[in-house]
Order: structure tokens, then sequence, then C-alpha cells
């Protein structure tokens, strides 16, 4: 079987866990024999070779129309899912605050495709979009799927509720790599007070309440990761407001994250929209104890194994943070992500998703 992955035209310039997903997915794949070549949405694509079409990230159905149309291939979508519509319209401000707290989300993530287009430069794929609008489009792009590839029930779930469209899908769940995320030691000592959060700096993360949470506290705290290149001013309104124990760290590599993770008591994610995050993953595999928000999709992977705050109270945050960090290693935390979410396992997944679709291999 050969596979075309297609995704975003920004994927290698503002990686994200999307990014790393990818990847490490197609990775996994080749690893069982299927052929897959990763391709971005801006260009010019053969598409004869390929018996099935994998598109990522349905919020952006200007980047998948046009493929669907001219490859006349059979293809799914992993949906990744993200829902910007409490942070669009509780946290945005000025002109652009007031304009997301009239519209529909649909119509929001519209307005943003078109102002890619003209401020950035990321060209709308295709020209069908802007006739069809956001809604229309992902409601066309769900009907013609072969299937659907959330990373939980609890994604497919709310896809349905917003686009009423039923489609078959299988669950492949976001995960990590072992020989990678593992601890040689586990019951080595921790950093006393030593707190990370890794991931984008950008509004959705949340790291602003995160630096006013724990400014001038007992903790030490790292922001890793790199402003996302429209959230520059973000980036440097947390920089503005960090108290002397908060260190900003910029972008690192999976493997420099390890000894991170290794020292750290704490990995807080604050995000107002998680569909997993994979930094949690991550964190949690390593023994670091998790604080996370329950907005999105977050309580399919963590349950009860996580601490959870409010993203738009820092008070709850630091005191999540607090019994996190009193609190010892979850073993029954790291051993479940262990078993359930590696990339091998997803691959494996994936490929039992596209072994049901029936497909005629070349």
């Amino acid at each position: 079987m050969k596979v075309l992955f297609i995704a975003r035209a920004t994927l290698h310039k503002n990686k994200g866990g999307d990014t790393i997903q990818i990847l490490e997915t197609a990775k996994q794949l080749r690893k069982l024999a299927i052929q897959v070549d990763v391709r971005l949405t801006n260009e010019t694509i053969d598409y004869s070779p390929y018996d099935l079409l994998h598109f990522f990230n349905i919020i952006r159905p200007g980047d998948i129309l046009k493929h669907i149309t001219l490859s006349r291939k059979p293809y799914v979508v992993s949906t990744i899912f993200v829902d910007y519509s409490e942070y669009d319209t509780r946290v945005r401000t000025g002109f652009t605050g007031l304009l997301f707290k009239i519209l529909s989300g649909d119509r929001i993530e519209y307005l943003k495709a078109v102002a890619r287009a003209l401020i950035n430069g990321e060209k709308i794929i295709s020209p069908s979009y802007l006739l069809y609008g956001q809604r229309r489009s992902i409601r066309k792009i769900i009907r013609g799927a072969g299937m659907l590839l959330p990373n939980s029930n609890s994604e497919y779930e709310r896809l349905f509720r917003a686009y009423g469209v039923v489609q078959q899908y299988r669950v492949i769940p976001n995960a990590i790599d072992p020989q990678l995320f593992y601890l040689p030691h586990p019951g080595a000592p921790r950093e006393k007070g030593l707190v990370l959060c890794v991931g984008r700096i950008e509004g959705l993360k949340n790291q602003l309440n995160l630096i006013r949470a724990l400014n001038g506290t007992e903790f030490r705290l790292l922001i890793i990761g790199s402003p996302a290149a429209n959230h520059r001013a973000y980036g440097e309104a947390c920089r503005a407001a960090a108290a002397s124990n908060v260190c900003f760290v910029g972008g690192a590599s999976q493997h420099s994250l390890v000894d991170y993770y290794y020292r750290a008591q704490v990995h807080v994610l604050p995000s107002w929209f998680e569909t997993t995050g994979l930094s949690t993953l991550e964190a949690a595999a390593m023994g670091c104890a998790i604080v996370i928000t329950d907005k999105g999709d977050q309580r399919e992977y963590f349950g009860d194994h996580a601490f959870y705050c409010d993203p738009a109270e820092p008070a709850t945050i630091l005191q999540a943070v607090r019994q996190a960090a009193a609190t010892p290693p979850d073993g029954q935390l790291q051993q479940k992500i262990r078993s359930d979410y590696t990339w091998e396992r997803t691959a494996e997944k994936t490929l039992a998703a596209y072994s049901a679709l029936h497909l005629t291999n070349h």
C-alpha cells in the first residue's frame, strides 16, 4: 500500500504537535512495510502512485478541498479538531476580540484563513473554500472521507456535535517515543520546585497566566518553546510579565527535552484547549506530576492522574502546581502511557484503519 500524507504548508516552519504526530506516524508506518510520502498542501502533487490520501487538521479545510477534487482518490482525515472559540471570545482583546464575540466559531476560522492569506502570504489552496465557507467545507470533507481518525472518542463527539455529519471513525491516539522518554533511574531525586511548561508560546497555551500564577513563588518556572509565528507580541508580553524565578529556554529538540523532564517535579500546560497535549504525555512518561485543564479531550487520556486548573484563574494554577509538587510520582500513569500511547501503537491502529477501507493495492 502506498499512502500520501498531505499536511499544512507551515508544518516544518511553524512546528507544533501535529508536526511530531505526522512525522512519527509516517516513520512507524514505514516499519510496517507501508510506503508513506509526506507532502505539503501548497505543493503540486502527482497523486497517481497512491492508493490513499491522508489529511490532517480538519479546521483547515481550505488546505484539503483542492486535493480531494483533483486526486479523486479515497482519503482519511486525522481531524485534530482544535476548538479556539473559548479563547477567541474570552481572551482576545481590541477590535478582534469584539468581532469574535459576535461571530460563530466557523465564521471566525474563515476570517483567520483569509487573514493568513492576506497578512502572512499563506495562500488559500482551494478556491472553492472561499465559496463554501468554513462550515460547508468541513461538512463536505467529512461526508466524502473513507474514515475519520480522531485522537479520542471525545474529539469525534465534539466534531459530530459541531457539524452533525455521521461518519465512521477509529480513535488513533497521540503518543510518545518510549525509547526516548523513559526513566533510566525511576527513584532518582528531582530538583525541588522545578516546574516546566513545554509548548509553543501562544495565547491558546496560556503561558501568560501561568507566569502570573508562579511569579515570586517558591517555584522555578522554565518556559520551553518559541513564540508561534503570529504571536510575537504575546511572547513579549510573557517576558515583560515574568519575575526573576521565571526563565525562557527557547525552542528545544525532542532529545534535549529529556533532561528537563527528568529533573523537573511538575509539568504544567494550562491551555484554553488541547486535544491531548504531547508534552504532557512526554512529561508524565518521564515521571513528572502533570497540571492541565479539562478544556478539550485530555480527561480521556489522563483521568484522575492529573491535577486540573482553570486557565482563566492564576490562583487555581498555583494551587494545582502546589498539589502536584507535593504528590509522589504516578507509576500507574507512566505504565499506561508506555503500554497504550506509543507511536508504534499509533501506527498499528492507523494501519488497521487503512485495512478496514478494503483498498485495492497497487
